[in-house]
């Protein structure tokens, strides 16, 4: 698969990313190298890392918890601390390899360090390589509040190498799927047509697509300012439900996937309500995605706390929740202002 060149760092699939990435740390004068994992993915993917890197560097293991509950600023001061005491400096190197947790927050903690410190995503779930690890954003949740503090950082370069994807549950390689989707439904059909008729089986295409999909966006507007918004589709209701989830005690923390497919059918119904998004194409989405993902069992007795968490959302202004909603396939609005009883009747419509 052909390298995909980004805002100022390449995107590196398969055979060459592991050649680029020695070829890199041969010609950079790096002082040391840190790799950040969780422990799924120092058991599971660090090894083969390992065996693929060719480098005189002092390398040092750094092992956090998994999961979006430690995705917190909590969670970057150990680490800060953790690197201060194995005496990192500013010419040292830190490789992110795992999910959207440790990408995300990998990349936050090294565009801060020292004030900044070079770094590497190699993403090791169908959701990181698809979405978390491209594009510059960099962050860590407020509490339940997904992405409230972060800053827009490049990688030295990225590494995506699908054979991580064997180390998943069948649930995580859902998950990922919710954001080709998404892509599908705002920026190419094919993807979309791909993911109903096959779902993965030509996985390659879907991950080199979608990557190319995000950076075609992300090159024409890095800061979120106008068209980048189209990639929160789905996610303005999902999001708050997904953090509903995260903090109540009476339920099972959902997939970020399960809650986006939530979000894209819900805002699939107010882009019906709103611009006459075509009815069969609203069914055909809502019977797909919980074909794929199950039901979140959400209740009206949640609607509250999940309306509530909408005023949190980072695209809101002046009060005003914002949601990016399609008039067809491939045909969407950025900024939509919606009456909060429809956005009741959309979880309805899920729920009915």
């Amino acid at each position: 698969m052909e390298t995909i060149q980004s805002t100022g760092y390449p995107v590196h699939f398969q055979e060459s990313a592991y050649k680029k990435l020695n070829e890199y740390l041969a010609t950079q004068q790096h002082s040391n190298l840190f790799i950040l994992v969780d422990e799924n993915t120092h058991r599971d993917c660090l090894q083969k890392l390992m065996e693929e890197l060719s480098t005189n560097l002092h390398i040092e293991i750094i092992e956090i918890e998994s999961g979006e509950i430690n995705k917190n600023l909590n969670t970057c001061i150990h680490l800060w601390h953790v690197l201060t005491e194995l005496g990192a400096d500013r010419k040292s190197l830190l490789i992110n390899l795992g999910g959207g947790v440790i990408t995300d927050m990998g990349g936050f903690v090294a565009s801060a360090y020292k004030r900044g410190i070079s770094f590497i995503n190699i993403p090791t779930t169908l959701l990181s390589m698809v979405d978390a690890s491209v594009g510059g954003k960099t962050g860590v949740d407020l509490g339940v509040l997904k992405n409230q503090i972060g800053v827009f950082s490049d990688p030295e370069m990225v590494l995506i190498d699908k054979d991580y994807l064997k180390t998943l549950s069948p649930k995580e390689i859902t998950s990922g799927t919710a954001e080709i989707i998404k892509y599908g439904l705002t920026y190419d059909v094919k993807l979309w047509d791909e993911i109903k008729t096959s779902n993965l089986l030509n996985i390659n295409y879907l991950v080199h697509r979608s990557v190319e999909i995000k950076n075609e966006i992300v090159i024409k507007d890095r800061l979120e300012t106008e068209l980048r918004k189209v990639l929160n589709f789905g996610h303005t209701i999902g999001h708050a439900v997904e953090s509903y989830f995260l903090a109540s005690d009476n339920k099972e923390t959902l997939t970020h996937g399960e809650a986006i497919a939530l979000g894209m059918i819900a805002e699939s119904y107010l882009s019906h309500k709103h611009y006459n998004f075509p009815a069969e194409n609203l069914k055909e989405i809502k019977n797909t995605l919980i074909d794929i993902f199950g039901k979140v069992p959400i209740e009206p007795s949640d609607y509250k706390a999940i309306t509530d968490l909408l005023k949190h959302d980072k695209k809101n202004s002046g009060g005003q929740v914002n949601f990016v909603l399609l008039e067809n396939f491939e045909k969407f609005k950025i900024d939509c202002k919606v009456n909060p009883t429809l956005i009741i009747e959309s979880l309805d419509y899920y729920i009915e």
